[in-house]
């Protein structure tokens, strides 16, 4: 099975175009063992490139899995490297291009010198603020600055989804103990059904944060683009940044715009092929 390794912002993981030669018969047990850094490829999870099955006007679909073998709705560092793919390869050659994940078509807008894809401007659509459909637990729709309570810690947090589920908590300062030591707690808490993606993030003033990111089912991950769209939307809900955001992940940064005009969350950051192999098997 050929592979493509990507990454946008550090966020990488193993593409596989299905297009060119089969769907994986199990992609979970696939993005495991592709998946891990000392005996597969390494990376985040696995994301399957696959041509659409109905007519909804997609180009490409993205299946993507985190490195535990579990589904995720969406990704935005993943879907930005998608579109690279799908426009470096030739599959569909456009400014625009259209692709669908988790049952819905996002509209990215490729910006290419020397004939590639440097840079890619996702169309993230309208956060999700309900709370039974984030999904959580937490009062208020969407819950802003809702006290979460861990151990013998209490967070405020501020839940939205983009696709999938997030929990955003601001804090002073990013540490390991928060990261690593919370972070897999928040993400099982009851009060998220379907475990969350955790973001801690530290605002430098209202047009910049730093942000690190427990992903639900991939634990740390160098970046997360749908979570840097959930810290935009959770920043303009507590009044803490405006709704022009740049955000520094640990393997780069990103620039959001929450547009008040349409409601939709712009996201635009890089993606980068980094090598291509051949996987021995199939799983």
């Amino acid at each position: 099975m050929k592979f493509t390794k990507m990454q946008g912002a550090g966020n990488d993981y193993v593409y596989v175009d299905c297009f060119a030669q089969p769907t994986p018969a199990d992609p979970a047990a696939l993005a495991r063992a592709i998946s891990d850094r000392h005996f597969g490829v390494g990376g985040d999870g696995l994301i399957l490139i696959c041509p659409v099955e109905s007519s909804d006007g997609a180009d490409a679909e993205m299946r993507m899995y985190n490195a535990d073998g579990s589904y995720s709705e969406m990704c935005g560092n993943g879907i930005r490297c998608v579109a690279k793919y799908v426009y470096d390869h030739g599959i569909v050659r456009r400014d625009v291009l259209n692709i669908a994940s988790g049952g819905r078509n996002f509209a990215l807008e490729v910006q290419v010198e020397a004939d590639k894809v440097q840079q890619v401007r996702v169309d993230m659509g309208e956060p999700i603020l309900t709370a039974d459909k984030i999904p959580t637990t937490l009062p208020g729709n969407p819950p802003v600055d809702a006290e979460l309570t861990i151990g013998e810690r209490t967070f405020a947090a501020t839940s939205v989804s983009m696709g999938n589920p997030h929990c955003v908590i601001f804090v002073d300062e990013a540490t390991d103990e928060l990261v690593h030591g919370f972070g897999p707690r928040v993400e099982h808490a009851p009060q998220f059904p379907k475990r969350v993606n955790v973001e801690w993030a530290q605002v430098l003033d209202r047009g910049r944060v730093k942000q690190r990111t427990w992903e639900r089912g991939s634990g740390e991950t160098f970046a997360c683009g749908t979570g840097a769209c959930a810290v935009c939307v959770a920043g303009v809900l507590t009044d803490r940044t405006d709704r022009r955001l740049h955000v520094e992940l640990l393997g780069g940064e990103l620039q959001l715009h929450w547009n008040g005009a349409d409601n939709h969350v712009y996201m635009t950051g890089p993606a980068v092929e980094v090598f291509s192999g051949e996987w021995p098997r199939y799983d």
